[in-house]
């Protein structure tokens, strides 16, 4: 598949034809240059790297820690290692390495600074934001209507004792979670025994979850439990697969979760897209389970805003990586510079594709 040609003006063709025999002398454009932000190089950036390539692109990956802010690096203030005094023509953004709070802050700042100079970020600092804290995940489902297990969150470990013995005294289980995690770790079930004289454990320390409780309510999916994971791509579900066994109730590929396909039917779909709408995500991986009350009615328990695909990759035939790609390439970057166009001239005339941030 090529890049799709700039759109162009009659002015523009005039001035790069010749005097003398009105040949075209306009040099090919350049080709688009990616970079693909990430803290760790393997499987998935080897995929998206092929994928960029067979578009014409090129795409070095990148580390966010290895970038700075520096207002004397002219013209833009930015400096990404490969690229110069210039800037990308997109940014894909594959991972962001753990560490302090104001090492996070400041990678996550590099991703706005790009978005305000005007480059395609995918997924761009908000949305990461959202999905990463799965207290505003959860606020934004509910805000947006998505149907998601009821949830708590907060500071005081003496109100969140007080949600476990209240949905206990009503046999239900919580799950206690890290506020910022992912594959499935660090995981507690608490609340209502099996055995009726069984006593109520207390709620454990919070201080390996940094002294913040986010609970939400377990819902049970019967002895053979899965959940679904659907890949969002550009505000379609592209492919689905259930998740079966792992580590007891917890089914995450990481944990030793066997992955096989699944239908993609309308609730499961639109639940999903709605799902990364609400957080505002290009591309998402959703994570699903049956509502045992209402079978039309999926569940959403995360939305992963930097999703993984090799255990859904294994079990369908779509090229994820190329989708990916597509979409970025041939929705957000002509979307993205369409408006920068019109801002910068207001003339829609002229959508120049293969610009450079120079």
């Amino acid at each position: 598949m090529s890049l799709p040609l700039p759109l162009a003006c009659p002015k523009a063709d005039e001035k790069a034809e010749k005097d003398d025999g009105g040949t075209n002398t306009s040099a090919a454009p350049a080709p688009l240059r990616i970079a693909i932000m990430t803290d760790e190089t393997g499987w998935h950036t080897g995929r998206l790297k092929k994928a960029f390539r067979a578009r014409g692109a090129e795409a070095r990956c990148v580390d966010l820690a290895d970038c700075r802010i520096d207002t004397t690096w002219q013209p833009h203030g930015l400096v990404l290692p490969g690229f110069g005094h210039t800037l990308p023509d997109a940014v894909f953004v594959r991972g962001i390495a753990g560490g302090t709070f104001e090492q996070v802050t400041l990678r996550l700042g590099i991703l706005h600074a790009l978005r305000e100079s005007g480059v395609p970020v995918y997924n761009d600092a908000r949305a990461i934001e959202r999905s990463v804290d799965k207290s505003m995940t959860s606020f934004l489902l509910h805000r947006h209507g998505v149907a998601t297990p009821a949830t708590w969150a907060g500071e005081s470990a003496a109100f969140a004792q007080r949600v476990l013995m209240r949905e206990a005294a009503a046999g239900r289980q919580v799950v206690l979670k890290p506020l910022f995690g992912s594959q499935g770790h660090g995981l507690k079930r608490l609340g209502a025994r099996r055995a009726a004289s069984a006593l109520l454990a207390p709620l454990p320390s919070l201080k390996p979850y940094s002294q913040v409780a986010y609970l939400q309510r377990y819902i049970d999916g019967g002895r053979a439990g899965f959940d679904w994971r659907v890949l969002v791509i550009g505000a379609r579900a592209v492919a689905a697969m259930r998740r079966t066994g792992g580590k007891g109730w917890i089914h995450n590929f990481a944990q030793g979760a066997t992955c096989e396909p699944a239908e993609l039917d309308a609730p499961l779909a639109q639940t999903a897209v709605r799902a990364a709408e609400a957080l505002g995500l290009d591309y998402a991986g959703v994570d699903l389970i049956p509502d045992p009350h209402d079978a039309a009615r999926p569940l959403v328990l995360e939305v992963n805003g930097v999703a993984a695909w090799r255990g859904l990759q294994s079990v369908t035939p779509i090229d994820i990586a190329a989708a990916l790609v597509d979409d970025l390439l041939f929705r957000k970057l002509p979307a993205q510079r369409s408006t920068s166009a019109l801002a910068e001239t207001g003339d829609a005339a002229v959508v120049a594709l293969h610009g450079r941030h120079g």
